[in-house]
Formats: structure tokens, C-alpha cells, sequence
């Protein structure tokens, strides 16, 4: 009898594993999840978080206005403010604009080690003074995506400051001359390219996303519409949380690819390039060498001790964002008014209070 008893346990041992086994096979075989027109609501605890600390972030974040959404494994779990209001978001168009460099490497249009005079042969000049520095012949498109060109901050036709790959300078001039290396390899419109191989595919209309005109140099280009990487695009959250869910998802989405897996994990990943170059004005940019993607941001360093290291972002004036952080499987969007930064505080230092709970509310 004793005999009997054991085999039963044994095959009933047996086929809970078996069940268990499927059960696992079934959940990493499930296709992920991306929004229909509309994205789909399931609460935090339903996704395994900790609401109130959802509602912590969220409440922080409501001391500048403005709104926002977390999106966990594709789903809406958390959202506030006016979700189709468009807000200006200033340097997060940079991040947007990588986008399309990303899509230029996809169609073998551009390469990042391409020398930028390539795809722009009037790079850098105006001013006069760059072509006498020898230095606009060996930038790269890597260069100008990873803020080591050497140009001054503002968007207009600044001079170089340093040798490209010397040092690291926020600069809106360098990113600027990246989009019309893309515009001049498309021949067209970036905002037409964006909508055409980014924000149809991924659900973003025209009332979302716009890119506005050129607000430091000529409109046009060769008769094509002159757009700025450095700053120029207004959208809504909704829109840039389905570009965070792209990225989250390797470039891809519904099955499409949009983008380059190497690239989303370059572009969210600290530059090797930029490792212990000399931070202009550290001030303001903190220790960006380190921190440094493809025109994102990412805790790389561990600089936010509390957030996963592969956490990266978007970031621009008035604190407006597209945070992806791969391991907890969580997208943010957020945009409206400044958050209060302490005087003296670290630049990273007013992510604390939001980009903490988000993640404390996956580890509860």
C-alpha cells in the first residue's frame, strides 16, 4: 500500500510540474502587448505594483501639472492630466529626433562613424571661423549624436568650442546639424519621415505630434522644410509613451521593426566613446560623460541608486519625459511645469521623488 501511495504522489508530483511547465511556456510564448487606438487600463495591483506608490510618483509629479502615464507590461496603469493636451517639450525632441537617425541606420542611409560632411557638406559654416579650425571634416554622425561635436548650446550657426570626441557640451547647434544630415539623405521633411515610419505604425496622430518650423535658421533646406532636433516638437503623453513602448519592445512594434535593435540598446546604453571626457559647464549637466546615450539619458552609473541601471530617458525643459526601463518592463510619459530643484543639487536629483517610487512600486 505504502508502494501505491509513493507512485500516486509521484505521478501527481509529475503532472503538477507538467502543468507548471506549460503554464510557464505559455506566459514567455504570449505576444506582447501594444495599444489599439486607445491603450488599455488594468490597475496596479492587477500588474503586480504597489498603487500607492504609483500614486506617490504621481503626486510629485503633480507639483509641476502638467500629465502623465505608467504604462506596465504594454498596459495603462496609472494616468493623470489632460492625456491629449500637447505640451512643449523642448529638449526631448532630441530623443526624437534620434528616433530618425535610428531609422536612417535601418535603411542604410546613415551610419554612425559616416563623417557628418558626407550627408551635409555645408556642415558647420556658417560662422566662417569653423572651416579654419580643421576640425568639421572629421566629425561624425556619432559626433553629433552623443554631444561631442563641439558646437556651442544654441540652435542657430554657433562655433566649435573643441575638437570633436575631446569633450562632452549640451549643445542644440550639434543636433540641429544631425537632422539636416537626415533631411539631405531622405530628401524630406523630418516630420513627414517621423509620421511615415514612426508615428503611423505606432497609432500617433497628427492632432499628437507636431514638429514646429525652424525657429533658428532658414526654413528650408534645399527646398525641403528645415526641422530642429534640438528642441521644435509638441505632443501629448500619449504619444510619447507609445515611442517609450517602441523602445521598450527593441525597436519593434506589432511586428513591424521601426527601429534597429543595436541602436535602442546604444541609444539607451552610456557611450563608451564618451568615457572620462570632460563635462562642459558639470555644473548644469552633472557627470553626463558617464550618463551620456544616442541624445537619451540612462543610469548607466548608478547616479539614481534606487533605479535599475538600464533605466533611460528622454529629458527636456519643463522636466518633460519618455522613461524606459526594460527590466521592470515599464514605460513612463510625463510632461508640464518644472519640478523644484534644490539649490546646489545634483541635476539627477530631481528625478528622485519620481523615478524611486515607480520603481519601489515593482520590487514590493
Amino acid at each position: 500500500m505504502r508502494n501505491v501511495r509513493f507512485a500516486y504522489a509521484v505521478r501527481w508530483m509529475a503532472i503538477v510540474q507538467a502543468v507548471l511547465v506549460q503554464a510557464a511556456l505559455a506566459t514567455e510564448s504570449a505576444p506582447p502587448i501594444f495599444p489599439g487606438e486607445t491603450w488599455t487600463d488594468k490597475t496596479p495591483e492587477a500588474m503586480g505594483l504597489d498603487g500607492a506608490k504609483l500614486a506617490s510618483a504621481r503626486d510629485y509629479a503633480l507639483t509641476g501639472e502638467g500629465s502623465g502615464m505608467i504604462v506596465k507590461s504594454g498596459y495603462a496603469v496609472l494616468r493623470w492630466g489632460d492625456q491629449a493636451k500637447r505640451y512643449d517639450l523642448k529638449s526631448s525632441t532630441k530623443s526624437l529626433g534620434s528616433t530618425l537617425l535610428g531609422v536612417a541606420i535601418l535603411d542604410g542611409k546613415i551610419q554612425l562613424d559616416d563623417l557628418a560632411i558626407k550627408h551635409q557638406p555645408s556642415l558647420g559654416i556658417p560662422p566662417e571661423e569653423n572651416s579654419r579650425t580643421g576640425w568639421l571634416h572629421k566629425i561624425t554622425i556619432r559626433h553629433l549624436a552623443t554631444q561631442t561635436a563641439g558646437f556651442q548650446k544654441v540652435g542657430g550657426y554657433t562655433a566649435l568650442d573643441f575638437a570633436p570626441g575631446t569633450k562632452w557640451q549640451y549643445s542644440d547647434g550639434g543636433p540641429n546639424w544631425l537632422a539636416e544630415c537626415i533631411t539631405l539623405a531622405y530628401r524630406k521633411d523630418c516630420q513627414e519621415l517621423m509620421f511615415e515610419r514612426v508615428c503611423n505604425p505606432l497609432g500617433i496622430k497628427r492632432e499628437d505630434f507636431v514638429w514646429r518650423k525652424n525657429a533658428y535658421r532658414p526654413a528650408e533646406i534645399e527646398g525641403i522644410p528645415r526641422r530642429e532636433f534640438g528642441s521644435g516638437v509638441s505632443a501629448n503623453v500619449n504619444a510619447l509613451a507609445r515611442i517609450g513602448l517602441m523602445y521598450l519592445r527593441g525597436g519593434v512594434w506589432k511586428g513591424q521593426r521601426i527601429l534597429p535593435a543595436e541602436f535602442v540598446k546604444e541609444a539607451g546604453t552610456a557611450a563608451k566613446s564618451l568615457a572620462g571626457l570632460e563635462v562642459m559647464v558639470p555644473d548644469h549637466y552633472g557627470h553626463a560623460s558617464s550618463q551620456y546615450g544616442l541624445l537619451w539619458w540612462t543610469n548607466a552609473d548608478g547616479t539614481l541608486a534606487n533605479v535599475p541601471r538600464d533605466a533611460f530617458w528622454s529629458w527636456g525643459l519643463y522636466d518633460s519625459f519618455i522613461m524606459v526601463i526594460p527590466s521592470l518592463d515599464i514605460v513612463v510619459s510625463r510632461a508640464g511645469q518644472s519640478w523644484k530643484l534644490e539649490p546646489n543639487a545634483d541635476h539627477y536629483d530631481v528625478l528622485k521623488p519620481f523615478l524611486g517610487p515607480i520603481a519601489a512600486a515593482a520590487s514590493k
